[in-house]
């Protein structure tokens, strides 16, 4: 130390404290980097990514080789001290207290704090760089590295602490993707947004929340005359028709009415034809989820299913498109007041069919009804009530103000409904 001036002590000092600010930065950046985006990056051929990616994945030497050359530097850095302090003012007992204090005062400011608050607010782009330079001094002290972890996993295993996945990134769970998907409004147009948002929610969505209920089936009797037969076909909103025989649990198949027309207009249409055309019924269990149900329409080269309960009653009918609907919304450019179950009064009020689904009535008017019990407006209200209520009768439910405008075969038929919630 004699042979170094004291300029020259303290250009080192300064040196120190920089090289102890690099590895607090190195530190916390490393630390602090988005997993999944590295990741990303390591796909793209980054090549500071790989490195971070490598160092990261055993993160008990990548923080051996950092707290190292940290632990090194501030203690050369407080020796350093101590022998200036000695030559300015000598090596009394204050002075050196001072000094030490001075140092630490310095290494907490100047190579902790600041390096780490930097390194946290700049965590990609500055791991990405110091990876060139800690993979190689992690080759060159691996020695010292592994010796220092031998004693730490020595230590870890006599407290029963086993670290798992060397620092790999978690994965996430629905709804911390939900989150993610929410915080990323920013960078994700709106509708691609909501569609991931609807894929997420389909996880709890079964084919009973979405299927046609079954007194709303459009179907077609093959034992009525054929006259009436034509007529149903000629008025029919759907391409798809299930054929029964007297009752509707006898499903006896599926027809493509597009199959049908010309003969239908020609006057060639006839029950046998009808039964040689129509396909075999396809039927689905109830609380099938949406997402299994999806995969089985593509497995199954279908597009209509008919929900049946645990005894083979027919409960309901689902497509292709409810389920679509569900992911991408509406198919239809129809406006609110040609919504087949919503009929808009003012903009405020709704008058809803009393079949109309809830997940409908949230979806379409961005309500909040509750949808962990009954389906329907009219389930709902027969749970709330626990009777049938009479026309005119009104209810709040969910925050929401009704009234029962026509019931009928002990069902609410039409109900007049607010939009706005009221506590």
């Amino acid at each position: 130390m004699d042979v170094i001036s004291t300029r020259g002590l303290f250009i080192i000092l300064g040196v120190l404290l920089i090289a102890s600010g690099f590895f607090s930065m190195a530190e916390t950046s490393m630390m602090a980097v988005n997993r999944y985006r590295l990741r990303h990056l390591v796909s793209k051929g980054h090549r500071g990514a790989r490195l971070a990616e490598t160092l990261l994945s055993r993160t008990d030497r990548l923080l051996g080789v950092m707290l190292l050359g940290n632990a090194f530097v501030n203690a050369a850095a407080a020796t350093l001290a101590s022998v200036i302090t000695v030559r300015l003012v000598g090596a009394g007992e204050f002075a050196l207290t001072v000094a030490t204090v001075l140092v630490t005062l310095a290494i907490l400011v100047f190579s902790e704090v600041t390096p780490k608050v930097i390194g946290a607010a700049y965590a990609e782009p500055i791991a990405l760089r110091v990876s060139y330079v800690l993979a190689p001094l992690l080759r060159l002290v691996y020695p010292v590295v592994w010796f220092v972890n031998l004693f730490v996993q020595s230590l870890l295993w006599l407290s029963r602490l086993k670290p798992s996945n060397h620092g790999e990134a978690q994965p996430l769970s629905m709804e911390e993707l939900r989150t993610l998907v929410l915080e990323g409004a920013h960078y994700i147009p709106a509708k691609h947004q909501t569609i991931l948002l609807n894929l997420f929610g389909l996880e709890d969505v079964t084919v009973d929340d979405v299927m046609t209920p079954r007194h709303q089936i459009e179907a077609i009797d093959i034992e009525d005359p054929i006259d009436e037969i034509r007529s149903r076909l000629a008025t029919s909103h759907h391409t798809m028709q299930p054929v029964y025989s007297r009752q509707l649990d006898e499903i006896a198949g599926v027809l493509h009415v597009r199959k049908v027309l010309h003969q239908s207009h020609s006057g060639e249409l006839s029950v046998e034809l009808l039964r040689e055309i129509m396909r075999p019924p396809y039927f689905i269990p109830a609380g099938t989820p949406l997402l299994t149900q999806l995969q089985n329409f593509q497995e199954s080269h279908r597009r209509v299913g008919l929900v049946v309960d645990e005894y083979g009653e027919l409960q309901g009918l689902v497509t292709v498109d409810d389920i679509l609907e569900e992911i991408v919304g509406e198919f239809s450019g129809r406006s609110l007041t040609m919504t087949r179950h919503i009929h808009r009064e003012s903009d405020e009020v709704v008058l809803v069919e009393g079949g109309c689904s809830l997940r409908e009535l949230n979806r379409k008017l961005n309500l909040r009804f509750r949808i962990d019990g009954p389906k329907t407006i009219n389930g709902r209200i027969l749970e709330h009530l626990e009777d049938i209520p009479e026309p005119g009768t009104s209810v709040k439910i969910d925050g929401y103000p009704i009234e029962i405008v026509q019931t009928q075969d002990r069902m609410v038929r039409m109900v007049r409904l607010q939009l706005r919630q009221i506590s």
